[in-house]
């Protein structure tokens, strides 16, 4: 038995061919319908713009002053010129040579005396060469008239010195007195200094030191010399 159906009328040969075809036809659709935009009539309707309602600007007339220009300044006054008569009479100083001739008698000068002047030298109590000299020190090596020196003095202070005025003031506790002073070249004793946590202590320690005796002046390579003393007063306030 023969077929009826035309083997070249097979549809199904090409059906890949029409999916493909197919396929990019839904593609371009709905490219178009996502890209596709729609307006509202009402939403963009902008209106007239009438020019009538605007008001004119007024612009204030502003009057421009006119400042009349300042006055000119006055003339200058003439100088005066006073004329003053030549009549001073100035004397010429005449300039004499200093040059000589062999004519001229030469003086001899008569020798000039300098008059040398002592330098006050201060040297240091500890290193001096010769201390001074307490009344009642002169015996004993240089070590021994220095210690002599210090226990006259320190005695010397203790009795002189009114402790009381440091109670009187209201100072309570140990006190400490920082006294400075100079014997000079010729054995007295000069500059005193003071510091203490009061001042009317700073002057009787100034006034006891200024009583101290006249001493032998200290002396450095022969001549007599200034030696500064330090001297700490130090004593306990009974309360």
């Amino acid at each position: 038995m023969e077929p009826k159906k035309n083997p070249k009328a097979d549809v199904s040969r090409n059906t890949s061919l029409y999916f493909a075809v197919g396929l990019a036809l839904m593609l371009l659709v709905t490219n178009f319908a996502i890209n596709y935009k729609s307006y509202d009539k009402d939403a963009i309707d902008i209106g007239l713009l009438s020019m009538e309602e605007l008001e004119d600007e007024e612009i204030p007339v502003t009057e421009q002053i006119q400042t009349p220009p300042p006055p000119p300044p006055p003339p200058a006054a003439p100088e005066v010129i006073e004329i003053v008569e030549d009549e001073a009479e100035i004397e010429e100083t005449v300039i004499e040579s200093t040059e000589t001739d062999e004519e001229e008698e030469i003086i001899e000068v008569e020798d000039i005396e300098v008059e040398e002047v002592e330098e006050d030298i201060e040297v240091p109590f500890a290193v001096i060469e010769n201390v001074p000299v307490y009344p009642g020190c002169e015996k004993g090596n240089n070590a021994a008239k220095r210690k002599c020196m210090s226990d006259k003095i320190n005695k010397f202070v203790q009795k002189k010195f009114n402790t009381d005025l440091a109670g009187d003031l209201g100072l309570t506790g140990r006190q400490r007195i920082s006294v400075i002073f100079k014997i000079d070249k010729n054995g007295n004793v000069v500059g005193v200094r003071s510091r203490a946590p009061h001042p009317r202590l700073e002057k009787e320690a100034a006034r006891v030191i200024n009583l101290l005796p006249k001493m032998k002046p200290g002396r450095q390579r022969g001549k007599a010399v200034t030696v500064p003393y330090s001297l700490p007063i130090i004593f306990q306030v009974q309360d």
